[in-house]
């Protein structure tokens, strides 16, 4: 076990680059990265399927939120990524690995695009550099995805990043705007002994 132990430990969140693409742990005192956190939590969009635990309206929630994560990926817990143009810098997104147990080797990724960035192969480009890093590097055995019965989207992204689908989870998230209802969720899986998925294709 002391092999595991020493890969799993925590460790300061390097920067992944791939894909067109640059990952890079959000900074919570950066102003720019908390307008980008605000926006993309309180898109319509977003909020169509995924209910923060905690309420973001502004600003500072946002900024809170993000040290919250920080502190969390200081303590091996997650690593959460802002995700940027390789070229231009330009903020896209966010990809994270949650609910990291250092025992099993398991976590669990999430991910959301910005408006202006859907529709440009992000979130598979993002997944697919983040899910190497944590099966790789960060020595996890299993990742997990669940989303809403109904996400396609979701869906497609989980299936071009080699997370197969394993079955329907009842009633295992809150429903949209609710803390008090709950909905079913498709649960989609990957192993660190899976193949490799195919490269994605290139960027416009």
């Amino acid at each position: 076990m002391a092999p595991t132990r020493e890969r799993t430990r925590p460790r300061p969140l390097p920067e992944l680059r791939g894909h067109g693409l640059r990952l890079r742990p959000w900074d919570p005192e950066s102003r720019a990265d908390a307008q980008t956190w605000l926006r993309g939590l309180t898109d319509p969009e977003f909020r169509r399927w995924n209910t923060p635990f905690r309420p973001i309206t502004d600003l500072a929630d946002a900024r809170e939120s993000l040290r919250r994560g920080a502190r969390r990926d200081a303590d091996g817990a997650g690593a959460s990524f802002r995700i940027a143009d390789a070229g231009s810098g330009t903020p896209l997104g966010h990809v994270g690995v949650n609910e990291v147990h250092p025992v099993l080797r398991r976590g669990l990724v999430g991910y959301w695009v910005l408006p202006e960035a859907r529709g440009r192969g992000v979130a598979t480009r993002a997944l697919l550099l983040a899910a190497h890093w944590a099966l790789t590097e960060l020595g996890l055995h299993r990742l997990e995805l669940d989303h809403a019965v109904g996400h396609e989207a979701s869906c497609r992204v989980a299936e071009r990043c080699g997370f197969g689908y394993e079955g329907t989870m009842r009633g295992a998230i809150f429903e949209a705007g609710r803390l008090d209802a709950f909905r079913d969720a498709h649960l989609h899986a990957r192993l660190a002994t899976d193949p490799e998925p195919p490269p994605p294709d290139t960027p416009a």
